[in-house]
């Protein structure tokens, strides 16, 4: 989806809340975030298969969404952290819901499964 989509006051509120959590790890870095400020190194220690540069556009975007909050802090060595804004907080307040279908769903999946 595209990002224009995401800010057209003509979609369904549905798609532009979609269109900002699009992608791969935007999810998993809200869910992470919720515990508090973390920095990059930290992220990507949690985050197999993540890259750098992956991480760094993916918490610029959610930056710019108004998600996450950046703070560098004036110290040797340089030090960055990232923590949920409240706008950040009420969106993943607002996900809490999918993600018991999401779980539900799962459960219903492994239970229709046959033994093995």
């Amino acid at each position: 989806m595209t990002r224009s989509r995401s800010q057209d006051p003509n979609v369904c509120g549905v798609t532009a809340a979609i269109a900002v959590i699009d992608g791969k790890w935007k999810t998993i870095l809200l869910w992470l975030l919720e515990s508090g400020p973390h920095r990059p190194s930290e992220l990507l220690r949690q985050l197999p298969g993540l890259t750098e540069k992956v991480l760094t556009q993916t918490l610029r975007v959610m930056e710019a969404d108004g998600l996450v909050h950046r703070e560098a802090h004036d110290s040797w060595p340089l030090r960055t952290e990232y923590s949920l804004t409240p706008f950040g907080r009420d969106l993943s307040q607002a996900l809490e819901p999918l993600s018991d279908w999401g779980h539900r769903r799962l459960e219903k999946l492994a239970a229709s499964q046959p033994a093995s």
